[in-house]
This record gives structure tokens, C-alpha cells and sequence, in this order.
């Protein structure tokens, strides 16, 4: 029997520039400000725009160099102690209203509740409940928010994703009825949560195009041509997902650390030498301070070009 909850994520609008927004007591519904490195020029890729940017077309993450020129902007130098301070704020409501074993922080921005539990003690709907909690957000702590509600975190997450910000109080809720007339017709492959630009294509080869293709096409073959992945597409585009938030509060058996970096321009073979040198450092010193023993170590290179 698929389960049934009442699982809402919450994801805080245009995070990081919303931040510095509230820092600034400026609206970012009606500013224009970009989060970036101002010391790298042009080619700086910016790590969060204004709401008002993004209804302008610019995309979240670009390099300066690629927003038109009649806009004017700010730009502010990214303050991650800022972002986390406000990141556990929000957390901290969240406790307000459901226990930690109900809550999975999913990312810095975003994070499922399972409200299951506490509908009867608060004497509200999931959606009453959404309502309250992201209106608590904005209350104490100026961000907006937008909201998907479902029965399983698959739905929830696919809700909040595709039709969210349709609505004015950013809140969608899907049902497994919901299924065919909006999982189904998501289109291309990579709208769809757990499925990558290169998943996408390897699925098109199959002759999938839409969730909807996905759900049809035969699961063991489709078990057969990428493994327990196969089913997990399958199983995902019908909407089944039988993972509950209690889940992710496993420890891993193992711990990593990793350190990226996106270069605002070309380097050749002795300059990029100096980067990953500057950058195994920054990974020695985090493993000093929490007295870690690497075992297996891994490096990662991507290109501007294709050569």
C-alpha cells in the first residue's frame, strides 16, 4: 500500500540575495542585486539574483558578463556566515512546529516536514498548516518562501518545483489522483527531480521524452539497461516513492569532505597548478581541525570548452 502522508518542503526564494536584502531593508521583489565576487570582474558567476531579476529573464546562475545592459544592478560580495545565520533561524521555526525526527534539512534553502502527527494538535489542514508556518517565516525573518504538499516527498518536492510559483501564496499540493494529468506531462526529462541532463539523454535514446513515456515504458527492461536506478525512474515517474523522512537521520558509515571552485576564466596548465594546490589546502586544514585520515582521495576537472 503506497503511504499516505502529509509531507510539505519548503524552499526560501532567491536565498541568498533575499538575505542581503533583508540586511539592506530593501524589497527584492523590486530591486535588482546580484550575489557575486566583485573582485573577478566580469566573468564572475553570480551565486543568487533578485526575484525582480529573474521576472526579467536572467537566469539564477550566469556570469555578469551575460546580463543585458540596460539593467542596472548591485552587486554584493556573497557573506555565507550571514546565509547560515539566517538558515538556522528559519531551522528554529521549523522546530517550532514539528519534532526533529519529522524534519530533514535538505539543503541550506530548502527543507521536508512531515506533518502527519500534528495535524490533529493544531487542528489544521497540511495546507492551513503550510500557510501558518511560511507566514511565521516572513514574520520573523522577512524571506518568502514557496511550498509543495504531498502525500509521499517525491510529490511534495515535484509540487514545489513545477507549480508552486504559479500561485500567489506559492503553495501547491498534489494527490496521487494528480498523476497522470501533471507528473505525466512534465516534459523534457530533466524538469523532473532525479533526473539529470545526461540521465535525459540516455532516456531519449529509449525513445522516452515525458514522465509519462518513463511511467509506461517497461520496468525490467528499464531495470535491465541501468539497474536498481531503472526501477527508482520508473517507481518515481508513478509517483512511488516509500522513503520517509526517519530515513536520512542515518549516519553514514563514512564521512567526506570536498571543496569546489568555479573559475571566472580560462587557466592554463601552470596557473591551474597554483588552484588545486590553494585548494588541497583548504581540504588539509578542515581534516587537521576534525582530526580526519584521508583514505581515498578524488579530483574532478570540468571545461569551458569541449576539447
Amino acid at each position: 500500500m503506497l503511504p499516505n502522508r502529509n509531507i510539505i518542503v519548503i524552499d526560501l526564494k532567491s536565498f541568498f540575495a533575499s538575505c542581503e536584502c533583508v540586511e539592506r531593508k530593501i524589497d527584492p521583489f523590486s530591486i535588482d542585486l546580484v550575489v557575486a565576487n566583485p573582485n573577478q570582474g566580469n566573468g564572475a558567476i553570480t551565486l543568487a539574483i533578485t526575484p525582480h531579476l529573474k521576472a526579467q529573464g536572467v537566469k539564477s546562475r550566469t556570469r555578469l558578463y551575460d546580463i543585458p545592459k540596460n539593467i542596472k544592478y548591485t552587486i554584493v560580495p556573497p557573506r555565507m556566515s550571514l546565509y547560515l545565520k539566517k538558515s538556522k533561524e528559519v531551522i528554529d521555526i521549523y522546530l517550532d512546529y514539528v519534532a526533529m525526527e519529522d524534519l530533514h534539512v535538505y539543503s541550506i534553502d530548502e527543507a521536508f516536514l512531515d506533518l502527519t502527527n500534528y495535524l490533529k494538535m493544531y487542528k489544521k489542514t497540511d495546507y492551513e498548516m503550510a500557510e501558518t508556518i511560511m507566514a511565521d517565516i516572513t514574520k520573523k525573518t522577512g524571506l518568502t518562501a514557496t511550498c509543495g504538499i504531498g502525500p509521499n516527498m517525491l510529490l511534495a518536492k515535484i509540487a514545489m518545483d513545477t507549480e508552486a510559483k504559479k500561485y500567489k501564496n506559492g503553495i501547491a499540493k498534489w494527490t496521487y489522483d494528480d498523476i497522470k494529468d501533471k507528473l505525466w506531462t512534465i516534459e523534457p526529462l530533466s524538469k523532473m527531480w532525479g533526473i539529470g541532463s545526461r540521465m535525459e539523454k540516455r532516456l531519449n535514446t529509449l525513445g522516452i521524452y515525458s514522465v509519462g513515456e518513463l511511467a509506461n515504458y517497461n520496468k525490467l527492461k528499464l531495470k535491465d539497461k541501468f539497474g536498481i536506478m531503472g526501477e527508482e525512474l520508473w517507481n518515481h515517474a508513478n509517483g512511488i516513492d516509500l522513503s520517509i523522512i526517519s530515513d536520512y537521520k542515518v549516519k553514514p558509515r563514512t564521512e567526506s569532505f570536498s571543496h569546489s571552485q568555479v573559475l571566472f576564466k580560462d587557466y592554463n596548465g601552470d596557473n591551474v597548478k597554483i588552484i588545486i594546490s590553494e585548494m588541497i589546502d583548504v581540504i588539509c586544514a578542515r581534516l587537521r581541525t576534525s582530526h580526519k585520515q584521508v583514505s581515498i582521495i578524488g579530483l574532478g576537472i570540468g571545461y569551458s570548452k569541449n576539447i
